[in-house]
């Protein structure tokens, strides 16, 4: 009553006090709302009575976070129309917000896709009782999910998907008000716990989607009972026991996904009674046992998928009765048998895919007559006998895999008549014949793989669009034809171990603009080789080995900055190494043994950070080896063959200039020697005196070395220890940062020496430590120990390390696709480039840094295994890959990296929402896992290509993930699989 008795007192100052007090009233006292609202003008103004949605929606509003300010016109207008003849809520206008015709009550809020966060409180939504729709999609938000929102009996549709809400979903609520509930759609979240049971109370619900959550348990039997269903989405939880029958009760279901969980047993028989089904995926599931042939009942099955089971037993041929069925994917099971030839009823069929498999016989010939097939995929089975030969008639089939059988004969003459063929890939059969059919009618083919087979003949087909050849070990003939030259999408071509192809190299070859992979080791090749000029800088790999090349190599291939691989081999090239070689950035791997070069080894190999691999044995070279870093871990197989080579690990080199010169002066000269020999023995001496003292004072309380590796200067272990207190608290691996004399900062981890006996061991481990030079790892400048402790001492890199940058390149895929990349390529090194390997130990987001260009380093590497040597007293030292540690506790950290890569590559996807969740993941789908990265907070849009390469990275972490250590990939797999998003067309 206070705009009664004072009518100066502002209005501002009382109406939210007015607009709260009102909604806790309606909530308290709800059937005595009408009666209430005759003394509100009395309390209030009159604006507010109103309100009191729109005071719920902003009290709604205070609980989320919103940094885009995609809320900012949920606000109060003190503007009122008096004029009204009825109330109306002022927040119909607001964005996501709407109302009935005339603006008396809310029906709608959408809150979908606005990055927003925060929880739900269930007080607020109890004044939302004639609410129909709620979407708060593609959010944020998280905490429990209020069971008060099941209280709204008019709700329609919820959907919370793509959220991260948690705890349990609310099951112990009565769904029997919600008669009008159609759609429950809570995908992707992180709900716990059982299934909600009762859901089925609802009697029209039509959609359910709990998929992407921990939901745990089995799928209760219950859901059977639901009246009106029609899409049910369980799949990537963690449901587990047997799928129970009653769901084939449910006669108005169309579409059913249940797979990506652990279940026990087989599919149920009663799944044939499911009339109306049109879409059932059951993939990846552990179902086990045969597939029913009751499944053949559903006729309006259009996509089946049963992939990566355990499926045993024949294929069932009555599968051939449902002639609506346009996917079927049965791979990655136990299932054997032939194709069954009823198979040429299922005209809709577009996708076929039976590969890792046991299947056997031929593939009948009915299958060419499909019209509608797209895809055949029947790789990795046992299948005998010759393709149908007029597979590929049929306008539609774009994509062929046959690899890894026994199939015989040649290519279907009219496998490109449909023309619209991009990939075949029939490799590691018997195959023969020519490849005339590829000479007309494929210009569409992208990706063409057939090596390991027996074809002959020439190259005929048109390469317009090819990005990937692979025809290597065949029977290839005739020279390479020269159009390959003009090639503008080709990236990999490779016809090696075809050594009836000899010829010559086309002179364009180099000037290919896409071209990263050339491969034709093994041809009989002669001739020189081409020119290189200024376009060849996508080039990677030149494989050309075992070739009768001529000439010398030519200058202009030092332009060809991405060379990581030249294998020049076995040829007969002259001349001298070009310079320039030895500066290309990259180059990891260069082979030029057995040739008839001469001249010195360019000093500046010596220098590279990249090289691994160098041969020029059984050449012609002379003068010393390269005393640089690159060359320590080069043996004597490397220069054999080159009887002027010397220099370590050859014969030393003799020396070239005498030391006493001519005769002339000799005496003087001689007399001096004398004099600096007396000298040098008194300097001697007193050194040694000193060194004595020092040594009985340093036994008492240990001696300190310094050792220091490329890139510190020299310093003395005082230098060091004055540079940062030295203490023996925290453990014995403890991390600190220095300053040295100089002003170089560097990283600093104590170790200690817990057996004192192993030093030698742990010694020598570490020199191989500082020895490992890669651009993805943080280098080990040196190392201050003494005979119980140890300082070693990194590169300090300030850009701060992954877990604390883990969210800052949210929308830019390349950045993250470059860090998983470089940390794959740094634990490719020490896995595999360095001899004995090197694991990490300690793979994780907190040692990955970053340096001034923000290319990410690997810090910490060898530090566990240094620790466990240190501690171990059964630990012995490693000398080669062969020894029983290196199959034990090696291999055992090794197999950790790979895991943790996985993870680590988990904790980039998602920004660090599924930091350390390696098994988890393991029970979600790919799409699950997709959409969950999606609702990350990445800004990126994955579609497209882009969509394709998140996807491959994700299959590459699910890969690196797998319980079983022997499942992993190596990281040189894993690298390898990185680089495949290169290769448009797989």
């Amino acid at each position: 009553m206070l705009h009664l008795f004072f009518p100066f007192f502002s209005l501002n100052l009382y109406l939210p006090a007015c607009k709260f007090f009102l909604m806790d009233i309606t909530q308290r006292f709800p059937l005595n709302i009408l009666l209430f609202l005759t003394f509100v003008p009395f309390i209030c103004p009159t604006s507010t009575i109103t309100d009191i949605l729109t005071g719920a929606l902003l009290s709604l509003k205070s609980d989320f976070t919103d940094p885009r300010n995609t809320l900012q016109d949920w606000s109060i207008k003190s503007e009122t129309d008096p004029s009204q003849l009825q109330p109306t809520i002022q927040s119909c206008s607001w964005s996501g917000i709407t109302c009935n015709a005339n603006k008396t009550t809310l029906v709608s809020i959408n809150l979908s896709g606005r990055n927003l966060g925060g929880s739900l409180s269930g007080k607020k939504l109890s004044f939302f009782r004639d609410l129909q729709h709620f979407n708060l999609s593609y959010n944020s938000f998280s905490g429990p999910l209020p069971a008060e929102i099941f209280n709204l009996t008019e709700l329609r549709t919820l959907d919370i998907s793509r959220n991260n809400f948690s705890g349990e979903f609310p099951g112990k609520v009565s769904f029997l008000g919600m008669k009008s509930l159609v759609l429950i759609d809570a995908f992707s979240n992180s709900f716990s716990g059982h299934l909600p049971g009762n859901l089925p109370q609802a009697k029209a619900l039509e959609v359910l989607n709990l998929a992407g959550s921990y939901f745990s348990g089995g799928i209760p039997p219950q859901y059977g009972r639901f009246e009106s269903i029609r899409f049910i989405h369980l799949a990537g939880n963690f449901l587990s026991g047997r799928i129970p029958p009653e769901l084939g009760s449910l006669r108005t279901l169309t579409h059913m996904e249940i797979g990506y969980n652990s279940y026990e047993g087989g599919i149920p028989l009663e799944f044939g009674n499911l009339s109306e089904i049109t879409y059932l995926d059951m993939a990846d599931a552990n179902l086990s046992g045969p597939i029913p042939k009751e499944l053949s009942n559903l006729t309006k099955l259009e996509s089946l998928f049963l992939f990566q089971n355990h499926l045993v037993g024949l294929l069932p041929w009555e599968l051939s009765r449902i002639e609506s069925l346009a996917d079927l994917d049965l791979s990655d099971n136990l299932i054997s048998g032939p194709i069954p030839e009823s198979f040429s009823g299922l005209k809709n069929l577009r996708l076929l895919s039976l590969f890792y498999n046991s299947m056997n016989g031929t593939v009948p010939h009915s299958i060419s007559q499909l019209p509608s097939l797209e895809t055949l995929f029947i790789w990795n089975n046992f299948f005998g006998g010759s393709l149908p030969g007029d597979l590929g008639m049929n306008l539609n089939l774009k994509w062929v895999d046959v690899s890894t059988n026994n199939l015989v004969g040649p290519i279907p003459p009219r496998i490109c008549s449909g023309g619209a063929l991009t990939k075949l890939i029939m490799f590691s059969n018997r195959f023969s014949g020519t490849l005339l059919p590829l000479a007309s009618g494929c210009a569409s083919l992208v990706r063409l793989r057939l090596e390991d087979n027996s074809f002959s003949g020439g190259i005929p087909f048109n390469f317009s669009r090819l990005s990937y050849i692979d025809l290597s070990m065949n029977n290839i003939t005739g020279p390479i034809p020269p159009e390959i030259s003009g090639a503008s999408n080709l990236q990999y071509f490779n016809v090696s171990r075809n050594p009836g192809i000899r010829g010559t190299i086309p002179a364009g070859i180099w000037s290919m603009p896409s071209l990263k992979n050339l491969s034709m080791s093994g041809c009989n090749i002669g001739g020189e080789l081409p020119a290189f000029g200024s376009s060849c800088g996508s080039v990677s790999v030149i494989e050309l080995g075992e070739n009768a090349l001529t000439g010398s190599i030519p200058e202009g291939i030092s332009s060809c900055h991405e060379l990581r691989r030249i294998d020049f081999s076995g040829n007969d090239l002259t001349g001298q190494i070009p310079q320039g070689i030895a500066s290309l950035p990259s180059l990891t791997a260069f082979d030029l043994s057995r040739n008839n070069l001469t001249g010195l080894i360019p000093s500046r190999f010596g220098d590279s950070l990249s090289l691994r691999q160098f041969n020029v044995s059984f050449n012609d070279m002379y003068g010393s080896i390269p005393s640089g870093k690159a060359f320590i871990s080069m043996d004597r197989s490397s220069y054999i063959g080159n009887r002027r080579l010397c220099g370590p690990p050859l014969r030393p080199c003799p020396n070239s200039v005498a030391i006493l010169g001519s005769r002339s002066g000799a005496k003087g000269k001689l007399m001096l020697v004398l004099l600096l020999l007396c000298l040098g023995l008194v300097i001697l001496t007193t050194l040694f005196v000193l060194g004595l003292f020092y040594f009985i004072k340093g036994r008492k309380r240990g001696s300190w070395k310094m050792i220091s590796f490329d890139g510190l200067p020299q310093f003395t272990p005082n230098d060091i220890l004055r540079s940062f207190e030295v203490s023996s608290a925290g453990g014995p691996v403890v991390s600190s940062k220095a300053v040295l004399p100089t002003g170089i900062t560097v990283s600093v981890k104590k170790i200690e020496w817990a057996l004192r006996k192993r030093m030698v061991i742990l010694l020598g481990l570490i020199n191989r430590m500082g020895d490992a030079r890669h651009p993805n790892l943080a280098r080990l400048l040196g190392f201050c120990h003494n005979r119980e402790v140890a300082y070693l001492l990194y590169d300090y890199l300030p850009n701060g390390n992954l877990v604390e940058r883990i969210g800052t390149n949210k929308h830019d895929w390349r950045d993250k696709l470059r860090v998983v990349s470089g940390i794959a390529r740094g634990l490719c090194y020490l896995h595999h480039e360095c001899i004995p390997p090197i694991p990490h130990g300690d793979l994780k987001s907190s040692n990955v840094v970053f340096d001034d260009n923000m290319e990410p380093r690997l810090t910490g590497f060898g530090l566990k295994h240094l620790a466990w040597l240190s501690l171990d007293s059964s630990a012995v030292a490693i000398s080669d890959r062969d020894s029983e540690e290196f199959s034990s506790a090696i291999k055992d950290q090794i197999e950790m990296d790979i895991f943790n890569f996985g993870e680590i590559i988990v904790d980039i996807l998602t920004n660090g929402r599924l930091a350390g969740s390696g098994e988890s993941i393991q029970s979600k789908s790919k799409d699950v896992l997709l959409r969950e990265i999606c609702s990350s907070g990445n800004r990126f849009v994955p579609d497209g290509s882009v969509k394709e390469e998140v996807k491959l990275v994700l299959e590459i972490a699910l890969l690196c993930t797998q319980r079983q250590a022997a499942d992993r990939p190596t990281a040189r797999d894993a690298l390898k699989l990185l680089m495949e998003h290169k290769k448009p067309g797989e």
